[in-house]
């Protein structure tokens, strides 16, 4: 099978058993990065293709983004032709990853003791809620339980919301998804000297306790704990887009050059050569009231003001931009990074691009997202299935999908 970019994971093989988001995600980048991605699609289709907005069923806009590059086919896991089918897949990949639970996956013969069978050198990814060597291995995981249980509402609680929330943007499934990407490339790498290939979990808890503990994880760092978790400069309510004149200003006044420099160009300003604030340790002992004194400052300009003298001073400082703003911000427009393109279904879309850049193996453009079961036939040609079993294998798809609608 021909690869679908010609980026560094071109020739790369990748049969993708994932749906929502955290795994189509981490294949999305897969994808990008030059690999053939085979997305298997049961006859409903990934839950994902069905959350609104879109202009077709089945085409909804946040599979769009997450499935670009890759190729979708439609099989009945439950029939056996359905996993004679993705045996064959198996044995012609180098990578095999899902976010199916553990158990479901091994009911369908596609954990890794059974494909490993058929191809020691595949690569096997599961992407799960859980370490299946913890007593929460099984359970059902979705971005919001684990935000939950990994602590980002109680930070969120800690930080002045007026009370515990999630982030409103789907950072497990994502942060997941990343760690599923490097574990990708790395056993790619790894095979490559050993000739061998081998299973690899990526759990979304872990994954997510990880990153809040690394920042949070505070004064019980130390054995006896020299103070409570968290990192105060982080936890501030203060800490948030400074009110100007005439709108908002995200500001970082962070080290001792930034500061000195700072009080240097705006003069005997009061409250500011406070001796508590003297040094970066200093300043963040006392950050509320840190914040709280440049919040009162930056209220006497225009956010184009600052920006012009932070700017002049080298001190960092960004736009407070929606997701609308994104579409106009000068940067992102001269580097063509929210794309204008032509999708056969769907019509003119925007899509955001990938971040990375590359010398010498650059991507191509990636094919648009696929509808459902775009390339069943063309996929099981090249596994060599002949037309009359390809015909049935259709048929049987047919009746997975009716019995999905409840139409048989």
């Amino acid at each position: 099978m021909a690869s679908s970019a010609a980026g560094p994971l071109s020739g790369v093989k990748i049969v993708d058993l994932t749906t929502i988001v955290m795994g189509p995600f981490a294949t999305q980048i897969l994808a990008s990065l030059g690999a053939d991605v085979i997305k298997v699609e049961s006859p409903g289709g990934d839950d994902i293709r069905h959350v609104a907005p879109m202009n077709h069923h089945g085409m909804g806009h946040l599979f769009l983004h997450a499935n670009q590059g890759k190729r979708s086919i439609t099989l009945d896991l439950k029939s056996a032709q359905g996993q004679e089918v993705v045996a064959r897949l198996c044995e012609w990949a180098d990578v095999f990853i899902s976010n199916i639970r553990p158990g479901a996956l091994e009911r369908l013969g596609l954990d890794y003791a059974s494909v490993s069978k058929l191809n020691p050198c595949l690569i096997h990814v599961s992407c799960c809620g859980f370490s299946p060597n913890g007593p929460y291995a099984g359970k059902p995981a979705y971005d919001d339980l684990i935000q939950g249980a990994s602590g980002i509402p109680w930070l969120m609680d800690r930080y002045g919301a007026e009370e515990p929330c999630y982030v409103p943007v789907t950072l497990a499934d994502r942060l997941t998804g990343l760690h599923a990407v490097y574990a990708v490339t790395a056993a790619l790498y790894e095979r490559e000297r050993s000739g061998e290939g081998q299973s690899v979990v990526v759990p979304m808890f872990e994954a997510m306790a990880q990153f809040v503990l690394s920042d949070h994880l505070g004064g019980l760092t130390f054995q006896p704990a020299n103070g409570e978790a968290g990192y105060a400069r982080l936890l501030s309510s203060q800490r948030r887009p400074y009110p100007t004149k005439d709108g908002y200003l995200c500001v970082l006044i962070y080290n001792n050059k930034h500061w000195r420099t700072f009080i240097d160009a705006m003069g005997p300003v009061p409250g500011l050569a406070d001796e508590r604030f003297a040094t970066q340790a200093l300043r963040t002992m006392h950050i509320d009231l840190v914040y709280d004194q440049l919040a009162q400052l930056m209220l006497t300009r225009t956010t184009e003001q600052w920006r012009a003298l932070l700017d002049a001073l080298d001190i960092p400082n960004m736009p407070m931009n929606s997701p609308a703003d994104l579409l106009h911000d000068p940067h992102l427009a001269a580097i063509d990074f929210v794309r204008d393109v032509q999708h056969p279904t769907e019509g003119a879309i925007k899509t955001p691009g990938n971040p990375t850049l590359w010398s010498r193996t650059r991507c191509e453009e990636p094919r648009p997202a696929p509808t459902l079961g775009e390339h069943t036939v063309e996929v099981l040609r090249e596994l060599g299935y002949e037309e009359e079993a390809i015909s049935a294998l259709l048929t049987d798809a047919s009746e997975g999908l009716a019995h999905a609608r409840g139409t048989d």
